[in-house]
């Protein structure tokens, strides 16, 4: 029944992008913005420079972030900002590697969709170093001619028999 819903909400966001979309240029132009926003998150998180991660969000309580770590999700900006600094606390150390692949792209007028795999090594506070992939969504909407995410997901595939998050997943 989740598998119909989640099924059911896809094909929607699709359609609605696709209704949205006037043109295919327009799209394309849309979506190599995105990718370049997402490039520019990726640089801004290995500096963690949490500024610059933040322009990239939109700036009030309207943003909604479903992490991969408690609390269920995090509302509004400052929510997501204390976040990021927890994180970043939790690793002080040297940021060994921040890649995004398999990463697709839909755009259509105002509303873009962003989902990929993000695979991180990061060092914590004894100097171990933490081997996470996740699959992350990002949605966006373009405000004042800016690409701004409005709501994002990050999550791991877990193993129903064990109840664990699965950090180094394949496909």
């Amino acid at each position: 029944m989740k598998r119909i819903g989640f099924l059911c909400g896809t094909l929607l966001i699709g359609v609605m992008l696709q209704a949205a979309a006037p043109n295919a240029c327009a799209q394309s132009k849309g979506e190599k913005q995105i990718k370049a926003v997402e490039e520019q998150i990726v640089a801004a998180f290995k500096a963690r420079n949490v500024d610059a991660i933040m322009s990239y969000n939109v700036p009030d309580d309207s943003l909604v972030i479903f992490d991969a770590t408690g609390p269920r999700q995090y509302v509004g900006a400052k929510a997501v900002r204390k976040d990021l600094e927890a994180f970043f606390a939790m690793f002080p150390g040297p940021i060994v590697t921040c890649e995004l692949s398999d990463m697709t792209i839909m755009t259509g007028g105002t509303l873009g969709v962003a989902h990929y795999i993000a695979h991180t090594v990061m060092t914590d506070k004894d100097g171990k170093t933490a081997d996470i992939t996740c699959r992350c969504t990002d949605v966006f909407r373009k405000m004042h001619g800016k690409w701004v995410i409005v709501h994002s997901h990050v999550s791991f595939p877990v193993d129903v028999a064990t109840g664990k998050a699965d950090f180094s997943s394949q496909p």
